[in-house]
């Protein structure tokens, strides 16, 4: 007895993403679905049938090696090695002593910079898009402040947000400019009321994260002096800023930083031994913010640890620079940990949902040659 074909639809969309790959090969009508951008919009809605999953790069330490890059469901033990395969086939040819960093995550899409070259990528298909540079900035790279991506719903496009400031120009003003992934074409707002700079943080802080159609970093509001969230409303085209706690105390030499953890703006603050993450549990409300995890990492292998993602059950993984993967309980509580490589430099982390989404543009698949 076949099954209607709605029922089919409706079975499909709630599978996973890798089974859905698979699945193409089953009949052309089958590949047709699944390949359709509104089946893929409507499989990415649907919360259930989309897990989320690390990117983890093991840095070269000498030549030969060169990069290894592997997709790890950070839900199953750490130590399966099911878990964490190496990708197959990959966007570029790893060389040894790349310079990577993950910038952005969004929507499937992750936001890299590739040896000063920014490359928008979904791990989950291959698919990816090398992005030329801003003809407005360039010769300023020293000069940037952050670096973004994300999603604007009301023109169904994504962006890669640069804000920068000139020393040279003596007014410290804050400039932002954005590519286009529908236009393919770079474009200037030029400078806006307030002014921002970095905080200092122990790993890139430069990297946004989106939510509720913002892209969100740790600042410093140079006009009044004070450590704010800096937010890119990517509809708007309008840079503001979000209040930290009342009775957050930023220290140069304590890292801290954003992250997306439960759906939620996270500020994590690394001190000495313990580690304390701020939850904003509603979104630019200020007394919303609550500490949830006042952590002991003393006794956690090196004695650093910084948060990536949530498990499903609560537990924390998170990474100490290094090329080790830590999974521990909210207590601080050691559950188990790995080296993916030995003989490593450091590593490149970076949280992804998989999604069957494609971009509004020409993209070329991993294994093609660019």
């Amino acid at each position: 007895m076949l099954l209607p074909w709605e029922l089919i639809i409706e079975i499909l969309l709630r599978l996973p993403v890798k089974s859905l790959i698979h699945f193409k090969t089953v009949c052309k009508s089958w590949l047709t679905l699944i390949s359709d951008p509104h089946f893929a919009s409507s499989h990415f809605e649907l919360a259930a049938a989309c897990t989320e999953r690390l990117v983890f790069v093991s840095l070269a330490l000498s030549l030969p090696s060169v990069p290894e890059f592997r997709t790890i469901d950070f839900n199953a033990h750490l130590l399966d090695d099911s878990a964490s395969p190496t990708f197959k086939n990959m966007f570029y040819r790893p060389r040894p002593y790349d310079d990577i960093e993950f910038l952005g995550s969004c929507r499937g899409f992750l936001l890299l910079e590739l040896n000063g070259i920014f490359c928008v990528w979904n791990p989950s298909t291959g698919a990816y898009k090398f992005v030329h540079p801003s003809p407005v900035v360039t010769g300023r790279r020293k000069f940037f402040a952050f670096r973004g991506f994300g999603y604007d719903p009301s023109t169904d496009d994504y962006l890669v947000v640069q804000v920068y400031h000139n020393k040279l120009s003596g007014d410290y003003a804050t400039l932002v400019d954005y590519f286009s992934i529908k236009t393919n074409s770079w474009k200037e707002i030029g400078a806006t009321p307030l002014n921002y700079r970095q905080c200092f943080s122990y790993r890139n802080s430069t990297a946004g994260c989106f939510l509720n159609g913002a892209i969100h970093w740790l600042a410093v509001c140079y006009d009044a002096s004070i450590h704010v969230i800096a937010a890119f409303d990517l509809t708007e085209r309008s840079l503001s800023h979000i209040p930290l706690p009342l009775n957050f105390e930023h220290h140069d030499f304590n890292p801290s930083f954003l992250r997306i953890l439960g759906g939620s703006l996270n500020l994590c603050s690394l001190g000495r031994d313990s580690l304390e993450i701020w939850m904003m549990k509603e979104y630019k409300v200020k007394s919303s913010w609550t500490k949830t995890v006042v952590m002991p990492i003393d006794a956690l292998p090196t004695g650093l640890f910084f948060p990536i993602c949530y498990t499903k059950s609560g537990d924390i993984v998170g990474t100490n620079a290094g090329a080790r993967l830590t999974k521990c309980d909210v207590n601080g509580v050691l559950l188990e940990h790995r080296f993916y490589r030995t003989g490593s430099s450091g590593s490149k982390v970076a949280v992804y949902k998989e999604s069957l989404l494609s971009l509004p543009c020409d993209t070329k698949q991993a294994g093609e040659d660019d």
